[in-house]
């Protein structure tokens, strides 16, 4: 006689969507009690997600001690007895708040941190109002208080989360739906995709590397060197790799010759501090070949004891390199002293590419490949852009 399977239990913190005589029910566990709620819904596709956005919204509620032990919040309601789109239960910074929350198992520590956690809820606290059925003074304050290209954005998380807390029985409708594909940047913006590429010349380059080689503008009387920067800055001019991605690099990834450096993972700051994010931005990996001169440099800078797992470009303590430290303390002190326009780091990138299209030795195709970019985006922002057109005699 065979004994029937056991029923597997939702473990402590999480809610169970099931099906009982095919109507929707969930199940949970919370301060020593078995909760069984039945949604009342027909087990389909479309009711399933519904189900999901719930168990997910009380998941989010036990987790922060906020869960309505009469379980009312979460019952489903007839559109009858329904209130008014701007619930005064639900609006919309608390909607905002747990669909926050809806979003933080789904996204990176980095990505909850540069968006949900950040700028966008930093937004949310300065509206004007939190009530719904003023959408459109909602669009028109972040059109004049927010950047055109973050506000639009910002108007697209708020419809998202509207859509989701419809499917959590939370409001009626989505008043934000299809607004922000309304919002047009003007058309010299929006023709115009060179504002955030600055590239150095080759003589601001040369002069930014020999600047940090020779502890020019560095504190009279201070320990602190710029020189300790010196590969790091060579090594950024000479891949076009992001900064993230060279903090990131062990020399398991450099080949034994030196010929190929492999890219595939980035440093990321989150909350508990730095750590490795694999994969990179635009793909999951990607092949450098070294030229003679980055060969040489790579060389000269491997420490005889280096194991595969030592960083290629360490802090003074040898851990991951402090990008924000080095910007502030090097980067910008040294582009003041010499007089040259402050860019950001990431430049160095525009730089590499730039230069590589303008030697007339490599085709947009190989630029691309080289750098972790699609060709379209080389040809849209770099390919003939900043170089000086002849017209040839025919």
């Amino acid at each position: 006689m065979t004994s029937s399977p056991k029923k597997r239990k939702a473990s402590k913190g999480t809610v169970q969507v099931k099906s009982s005589n095919n109507r929707l029910q969930l199940v949970f566990s919370y301060g020593g009690q078995r909760h069984y709620l039945s949604l009342e819904l027909p087990d389909t596709v479309v009711n399933r997600r519904i189900a999901e956005a719930k168990a997910k919204l009380i998941e989010a509620d036990m987790a922060f001690d906020r869960l309505d032990p009469s379980l009312d919040k979460y019952r489903p309601q007839s559109r009858k007895d329904q209130a008014p789109l701007a619930q005064t239960d639900a609006p919309l910074a608390n909607i905002w708040e747990q669909f926050v929350e809806y979003k933080r198992p789904q996204c990176s520590p980095n990505t909850m941190r540069s968006t949900y956690d950040g700028p966008f809820s930093s937004y949310v606290d300065r509206l004007p109002t939190y009530d719904l059925s003023r959408a459109t003074e909602i669009r028109d304050y972040v059109l004049v208080n927010i950047p055109l290209d973050a506000g639009k954005r910002f108007i697209t998380r708020l419809s998202a989360c509207c859509d989701w807390a419809i499917e959590a029985d939370m409001i009626d409708r989505n008043p934000f739906l299809g607004m922000a594909g309304k919002i047009k940047k003007p058309k010299s913006v929006a023709t115009d995709g060179l504002n955030d590429i600055n590239p150095f010349s080759l003589q601001e380059r040369d002069a930014i590397i020999q600047a940090i080689e020779t502890d020019q503008f560095c504190p009279a009387r201070s320990a602190y060197k710029h020189s300790r920067y010196t590969p790091l800055v060579k090594f950024l001019f000479a891949t076009g790799c992001r900064p993230s991605e060279a903090a990131a690099l062990y020399w398991e990834n450099i080949s034994r010759d030196y010929k190929q450096i492999d890219f595939s993972q980035a440093v990321i700051l989150t909350e508990t501090g730095r750590r490795i994010r694999k994969g990179l931005k635009t793909q999951e990996k990607r092949s450098f070949p070294c030229n003679e001169s980055l060969r040489a440099l790579l060389k000269s800078i491997k420490p005889e004891e280096a194991k595969s797992e030592t960083l290629v470009f360490p802090s003074p303590q040898n851990k991951f390199i402090d990008l924000n430290n080095f910007r502030n303390r090097t980067w910008s002190t040294v582009l003041k002293g010499l007089g040259i326009e402050y860019r950001k780091l990431y430049q160095t990138r525009h730089t590499f590419i730039t230069h590589a299209l303008e030697t007339g030795k490599l085709d947009a195709k190989d630029v691309a490949r080289l750098v972790g970019n699609s060709p379209e985006v080389i040809y849209k922002y770099y390919a003939g852009k900043k170089r000086k057109l002849e017209v040839p005699e025919f």
